[in-house]
C-alpha cells in the first residue's frame, strides 16, 4: 500500500479551495455585468420597465421601448461588453506574456497604429465604415509585428519590447498629430470623435463582428492558457515545462492584436481598458489566480459603466474614452511612482 505524503493532500485541497474561489468570484463579476447590463436597458432619460425590457429582447415590438431599448440602448451596451470583453483580455495576455503591468496595448503602440491608419483613412482618404475598420485592423496588426521584430534579439525581453513600443507610439501620435492639423473642418470632427473612443451611433451589426471576432482570437487566448501561465515564471522556466516560448509569443500576440485592432476599429482606442483590466482583476483574485475570463468581464464592467456614467450622471455628455482615461492616468502614475519608491522596475 502507498502511503502519499500528508503535504499532497494539503496542495491538494489548497488548489481545490484556491479554484473554488476563483470560481465563485467570476461568477459574481459576471452576474455584476449582467446587472449593470439590466440597468443600463431600463435607466437613461427615461425609465422603461423592466418586462418591457425582456420583451424587446425577445424581439417583440412594444411601443416606445422598441425604440428606446432596441435601437438605442441594446446596440450600445452590447457593443460596451464586447468591446471591453476585448481590451481587458487582449491587455491581460500581453501582461502576463511580459511579465510588465505596462505590457498592454494602449502603452506599447499597437492602439496608436490602429488609430493612426483609421485617421490616415479618414482625412487624407476620405474613406468610412468598413474600409476605415479594415485599414485600422491590418495596421495594428503591422504595428505589432514590427514591434516584436525590433525588440527580437536572441528572444524577446519585455522590458525592451515596452521601450520600443512606447517609442513606436510617440511617433504615431506625432503623425496623428500632424494629420488632423491639415484636416479639413468636415473631417476634423469625425476624427476626432473616432479618436477619442466612443460607443456613439453604433450597430447591432457591428457588434455581431466583434462578437465573431472575440469569439476566434479570444478563443485562440483562452485556448493557450496553461503555456501563458508557464509564461509567468520566466522563458526558462516556461521552456523547462515544454512550452514553445516563441510560438506561444506570436500565437498570443496575433490574437490580442487582433482583439485590439478589431474593438479599435468599432469604438476607436477606449483608453486604459486593456492597461486596467489584469491590474483590477489581479487585486480581486489574487496574483496566482488564472486572469483571462476575469479580466475579460472586468474590461466589460469598465467600458459599460463608465459609458452610462459620461451620459448621464455628469454635467455634460462625455464619450466613454473619456471616462475611462480619467480613470487610468492617475492609477499609471501610480505605478511610476510606486516603482521609484521601491527602486524596482515596472
Amino acid at each position: 500500500m502507498i502511503t502519499l505524503p500528508a503535504s499532497s493532500f494539503s496542495n491538494a485541497e489548497d488548489r481545490a479551495r484556491r479554484l473554488r474561489r476563483e470560481a465563485g468570484i467570476t461568477m459574481i463579476l459576471g452576474a455584476l455585468l449582467l446587472g449593470v447590463f439590466g440597468l443600463t436597458l431600463m435607466l437613461g432619460q427615461s425609465y422603461t420597465p423592466p418586462g418591457e425590457v425582456l420583451r424587446v429582447l425577445l424581439g417583440e415590438e412594444v411601443p416606445g421601448a422598441a425604440f428606446t431599448v432596441g435601437q438605442l440602448r441594446l446596440p450600445r451596451a452590447a457593443m460596451s461588453i464586447l468591446a471591453g470583453m476585448s481590451f481587458g483580455l487582449a491587455g491581460v495576455a500581453f501582461q502576463i506574456m511580459l511579465r510588465n503591468p505596462l505590457a498592454s496595448p494602449d502603452i506599447i503602440g499597437i492602439s496608436s497604429g490602429a488609430s493612426a491608419a483609421a485617421v490616415f483613412a479618414i482625412v487624407v482618404l476620405s474613406l468610412s465604415g468598413t474600409a476605415v475598420s479594415v485599414f485600422a485592423v491590418m495596421a495594428g496588426l503591422g504595428v505589432a509585428m514590427t514591434i516584436y521584430a525590433l525588440a527580437f534579439r536572441d528572444g524577446v525581453v519585455g522590458t525592451r519590447l515596452i521601450l520600443i513600443g512606447i517609442g513606436v507610439s510617440a511617433m504615431l501620435d506625432s503623425f496623428i498629430a500632424y494629420v488632423l492639423l491639415q484636416a479639413p473642418e468636415w473631417t476634423l470632427q469625425e476624427a476626432l470623435r473616432w479618436l477619442t473612443g466612443s460607443v456613439n451611433s453604433v450597430r447591432l451589426d457591428q457588434a455581431a463582428a466583434l462578437a465573431g471576432s472575440l469569439f476566434v482570437f479570444g478563443g485562440l487566448l483562452l485556448s493557450r492558457t496553461r503555456e501563458l501561465e508557464a509564461l509567468r515564471l520566466g522563458d526558462d522556466s516556461a521552456a523547462a515545462l515544454g512550452v514553445n516560448v516563441t510560438w506561444t509569443r506570436i500565437t498570443v500576440i496575433v490574437a490580442a492584436v487582433g482583439l485590439i485592432a478589431m474593438a479599435t476599429a468599432v469604438t476607436g482606442p477606449i483608453a486604459f481598458v486593456a492597461f486596467l483590466a489584469g491590474p483590477i482583476a489581479v487585486r480581486i483574485l489574487g496574483p496566482r489566480a488564472s486572469l483571462l475570463i476575469p479580466s475579460a468581464l472586468v474590461g466589460a464592467l469598465l467600458v459599460l459603466a463608465s459609458d452610462y456614467v459620461g451620459q448621464f450622471l455628469l454635467p455634460s455628455r462625455y464619450p466613454v474614452g473619456v471616462v475611462t482615461g480619467a480613470l487610468g492616468a492617475p492609477y499609471l502614475i501610480y505605478l511610476i511612482v510606486r516603482a521609484n519608491r521601491t527602486g524596482r522596475s515596472l
